[in-house]
Parts: C-alpha cells; structure tokens; sequence
C-alpha cells in the first residue's frame, strides 16, 4: 500500500476524491452502457458467423445424404427456419434499412449494396425453396431439388458475407459521426430484443448448436484433420 505523507500528498488525495464525488451518476452510466454496447460490424459479423454455422448444417447434411444415410428433414428444416427468421427478416433487413442507406447517401460502394440487395432477395426465394422441400427431403427428387437450392444458397452467400466484412462493416465508420455510429448500434440492439427478446443473439445460437448435435458437428474437433 503506497504512504501518502506532508501536505503535497493530502491535496493529491483529496483532489482526486473531489473529483470521483463530482463525476454525476448518469455519466458514470453513460459510461458503462457505451462500453457494454457492441459496434455495428461486432454485431454484424457474430451474426454472419451463425450463417457461416448453418450452412455448415446444410453441406455435413447434404454429404450424408449423397452417401446413403437417412437424415431427419427436421435438421433442414430447423437450419432454414433460423435462416429466414434471423438472417433474412432481422440481420438483412437490418443492413437494407440501417447500413446500406448510408453508402447511398455518401455515394461509396453504390454498385456493391446494389448487388447485395439483389443477393438479399435472391437468398429469400432460395430459402423459401428450401423450407418447401425440407419436410420431403427422403425421397429422391426433393432431396436432389432442395440440394441445388442449398448449394446455391452457398456458392452466393459465402462471398456475399466475405465482401460485406471486408469491405462494408469496416467503411461504416467512416460515412457517419460518432453519434450516429453509437446510434447505428443502439438501434441493432433494440431490434434485436424486439424480435427476439433478452439475450436474443444468445437464444439464437443455442438453436444452432442443437442443430449441430443432432447432425454430428457441434464438437468442433470433427474437423480437425487427422492425419
């Protein structure tokens, strides 16, 4: 414990607790909720990886399928329900009405957002396939039919998820001041809880990790090479 002697060091102290005492409550809580408070791209991009995880779910499930095994059609049609009701209805709809207006005002990456929205449209009739073929994923042709739509829906969405984490999120900050970056994820936030209630991000990824059980990948050592 540091000696705090003479009258140089009382004046220190009380100087310092004069200070502690004058900060007001709700700066104090200002404080702690802007440190608690995800940035846009953070929230983003965790959202991005529960994609990155189901479409996951979707090749391990589609390469048993091609190998034989019969797969209940729950696990595509939980991964294609989550799908549309976070990716599509809440993390795209967030990006079209939260981050991609602020390109088209500042006149940066118009023809990217463009094409993402496109992509964003393209992902939802995909989707829609999915779930429709889902629940006759046993019988040949559905399975061979919902398999396009799933190979499509990966081939667009990987590089789509890529170019928006590269390119995007990270440019967001510069096209906006600081209140509005602050606003940005405020707004992610009360969205988020609106759709899916407290801890919404946390309810969501634990319906992927029982899908991911229930298929065989939830232990992340399954893909570590063994050889």
């Amino acid at each position: 414990m540091y000696k705090i002697s003479g009258r140089r060091g009382l004046l220190q102290l009380g100087t310092g607790c004069a200070l502690a005492l004058a900060t007001p409550v709700f700066a104090r809580d200002a404080k702690k909720k802007t440190e608690d408070t995800i940035s846009p791209p953070e929230d983003l991009m965790r959202e991005h990886a529960v994609l990155d995880r189901l479409m996951l779910v979707y090749e391990h499930g589609m390469r048993r399928l091609g190998q034989g095994e019969d797969i209940d059609p729950a696990v595509f049609v939980q991964s294609a329900t989550i799908v549309r009701d976070f990716i599509h209805n809440y993390h795209e709809k967030s990006e079209e009405e939260l981050v991609f207006p602020r390109f088209k005002t500042a006149g940066r990456m118009v023809e990217l957002v463009n094409v993402l929205v496109v992509q964003h449209a393209a992902g939802r009739k995909l989707t829609e396939r999915i779930l429709a073929g889902a629940p006759q994923a046993r019988p040949r042709d559905p399975r061979e039919a919902m398999g396009r739509d799933i190979q499509a829906f990966i081939a667009m969405y990987r590089p789509h998820g890529a170019r928006e984490e590269t390119d995007v999120f990270p440019t967001l900050r510069q096209l906006v001041t600081g209140d509005e970056y602050d606003g940005i994820a405020e707004d992610l936030e009360k969205r988020e809880r609106q759709a899916f209630g407290a801890d919404g991000f946390e309810k969501i990824a634990k319906k992927v990790a029982e899908v991911e059980k229930v298929i065989g990948i939830y232990d992340l050592d399954v893909f570590t090479p063994k050889s």
